[in-house]
């Protein structure tokens, strides 16, 4: 880490600023609230929706800067609160070899600021905004910078399985930590990805960076950060990927980390 402290700080959300249903604690809001006043270019690097992410920035107070959600698809300006740039990618191959392997997945497809088009109910972040039920041909009919796909009946460890065997020119996918979901994007776009965009844009050196995060969408962030910082809620594989384990969400690991270089 370079002398002085990060001068790019990356946050994963879920699990890491937070626990999924609960506010931000006062002590993580304070840390994040000193790295700001210092300088600090904080940034919000989240897999969800740009209306999902909008009452975190409240609660941690940034009103100015950048933001990246749906795991670094949309780049988001913090004081106007909509997207700089989206990251789209057709969803139709996708969604046709998805439901070659496992036809009873259940697909819903991003709407940057308005909300999802679904093939059927899944649980997620659906809160805010629309949520339209559509048949697979609508769902696929125009670009979108985030594609999810659910299993009802299926395991996590099964559809890993199967999953070996998809192949889709231009989209990646990433799985979640508890459950048989995934997302799939633009092959290339990830928290990482968007990160470094961003560095370089803000004329960052590369050896002040900074990234917290508990998630398999966190491994390029990991990989992109000088000084990574896994929670230690995160999955072991994760986990085995960072520089470091601070505390997990519950006991305001990322405050723990902010802490050695900003006091409140």
């Amino acid at each position: 880490m370079a002398d002085g402290g990060p001068q790019l700080i990356a946050l994963d959300v879920d699990g890491t600023l937070l626990a999924t249903g609960s506010p931000v604690s006062e002590r993580v809001a304070a840390a994040v609230r000193a790295a700001v006043e210092a300088g600090a270019h904080v940034v919000v690097t989240t897999g969800r929706t740009v209306l999902t992410t909008r009452s975190v920035l409240a609660e941690l107070g940034l009103v100015e800067g950048h933001a990246l959600c749906s795991n670094g698809a949309v780049h988001v300006d913090v004081a106007k609160g909509q997207p700089l740039t989206v990251q789209d990618f057709d969803p139709a191959p996708a969604v046709l070899a998805l439901r070659a392997l496992i036809p009873e997945m259940i697909f819903a497809v991003e709407k940057v600021g308005v909300g999802y088009w679904a093939t059927g109910y899944s649980p997620g972040e659906y809160s805010l905004g629309d949520y339209l039920l559509v048949d697979h041909s609508a769902l696929s009919s125009e670009p979108t910078p985030r594609l999810n796909g659910w299993w009802p009946e299926g395991s996590l460890e099964e559809m890993l399985r199967l999953l070996h065997e998809l192949q889709v020119p231009g989209a990646s996918w990433v799985h979640g930590e508890f459950g048989p979901w995934l997302t799939v994007s633009r092959q290339g776009v990830s928290k990482g990805w968007a990160l470094e965009r961003l560095r370089l844009a803000l004329d960052v050196p590369s050896d002040a960076t900074l990234a917290i995060g508990d998630g398999y969408n966190d491994r390029e962030m990991f990989h992109w950060a000088a000084h990574s910082v896994a929670m230690a809620n995160a999955p072991a594989a994760v986990r085995d990927l960072a520089d470091e384990v601070t505390g997990n969400v519950l006991e305001d690991g990322v405050a723990t980390v902010l802490e050695r270089w900003f006091r409140p």
